[in-house]
């Protein structure tokens, strides 16, 4: 399942598929501080500002087989909203953290994905996406589900 074909405004992390769904930078970032941060396990450093962090969802996009989010949680300050989906044919699983500013306005995301062998191959993956011109890291020999 494509988490950009689902809208029901209901559903879990239905806001966030709103926001990563908009169509234009400009439209993007009015969702986040002026320098909001992304922090995930599958890349090496920190994202920072709303081009970087929309360029990275516009590369995963595409990714995975399917992908939907199952629970979301909130406090004043955070949404905490767990996934499920398929990558290169390996159920895989995780949770994005966004962070709000006191204006609500995201200011952090943490994503974390799981099993270690499919984040290793996405992160690889990821690079290519995101660097063609740059050497593709060797891909783990061999992972499981």
């Amino acid at each position: 399942m494509n988490p950009l074909s689902h809208h029901d405004a209901d559903a879990p992390g239905a806001q966030w598929l709103e926001v990563i769904s908009r169509p234009t930078l400009q439209s993007f970032a009015r969702a986040f501080v002026a320098e909001p941060r992304l922090e995930a396990v599958v890349i090496d450093n920190p994202l920072v500002g709303a081009g970087e962090i929309r360029r990275f969802f516009v590369a995963t996009r595409g990714m995975y087989e399917q992908i939907a989010f199952v629970a979301e949680a909130r406090s004043a300050d955070r949404t905490w909203l767990e996934w499920a989906g398929r990558f290169c044919g390996i159920e895989v699983s995780g949770v994005t953290v966004l962070a709000h500013a006191p204006n609500g306005a995201i200011a952090r995301i943490l994503l974390h994905h799981y099993p270690r062998g499919a984040l290793l191959a996405f992160s690889v993956e990821l690079h290519r996406r995101l660097h063609p011109a740059l050497p593709t890291p060797s891909p783990p020999r061999k992972f499981h589900s």
